[in-house]
């Protein structure tokens, strides 16, 4: 049965209007992406079939051109429009963080953290410099490494916080194991860093691992 056949309450799009987009399973979300089915299938259907292909909604997110383009019913067209959609909520975030206010939300900051590390298939480090009244200066990712770590040098990071003319920071790295438990040597990086920008009157906030799951933040943990 097609979707439009469907009753008002059980269609994608109408689900959405009425409920909001946190009301919608995965497949329903794709399927309003998709707007089409396939041989046969709903668009609903063709969603649940490339969720269970692809082993769920951030790897078919996350998933390589060739691999995304070779399951029917995707192509070059959808994977541009895709990329367009996923470029789009990363520069929401980004003005979100950037639009002048206090950063005082630690969910804001995991959200931006983690949309912009989790998914990259090397160890990055980033770090989000802040003014006197912790309203976001910039953020930038300053050492990249392997896919089991990255060379950080307090150095240059305290560079950075000069040449932006940061009073505080809030570090992250991402781990692509996807395991978020932080490591004793980021621990002891956390250590000299912090000491590193002291000397120059710089406050460490924080510092998010991101992994699978929700971000572990050493303010939390009690570790800065």
């Amino acid at each position: 049965m097609a979707i439009r056949d469907w009753p008002a309450g059980e269609r994608p799009r109408e689900k959405l209007l009425e409920r909001g987009p946190a009301a919608l399973s995965d497949a329903e979300l794709l399927a309003i992406f998709l707007r089409t089915g396939s041989q046969g299938l709903s668009a609903v259907d063709l969603a649940r079939e490339l969720l269970a292909a692809f082993g769920g909604l951030r790897p078919l997110l996350a998933s390589p051109r060739d691999a995304f383009c070779r399951h029917r019913g995707l192509g070059a067209a959808k994977y541009t429009q895709l990329q367009a959609t996923l470029e789009m909520a990363r520069r929401h975030l980004d003005e979100e963080l950037a639009r002048g206010e206090a950063l005082t939300s630690p969910t804001l900051t995991r959200r931006y953290l983690r949309a912009r590390l989790r998914d990259r298939e090397h160890e990055v480090f980033a770090c989000l410099f802040l003014d006197n009244r912790h309203r976001v200066i910039a953020c930038e990712e300053l050492f990249r490494g392997t896919i089991d770590g990255a060379s950080v040098y307090p150095r240059e990071v305290v560079k950075a916080a000069l040449r932006h003319n940061a009073a505080a920071v809030i570090f992250g790295h991402n781990h692509p194991s996807g395991v978020g438990e932080p490591s004793r040597a980021d621990e002891r990086l956390t250590e000299r860093l912090q000491a590193a920008l002291a000397l120059v009157d710089i406050r460490v906030l924080d510092h998010l691992v991101i992994g699978d799951g929700e971000p572990v933040s050493f303010a939390e943990r009690g570790l800065l």
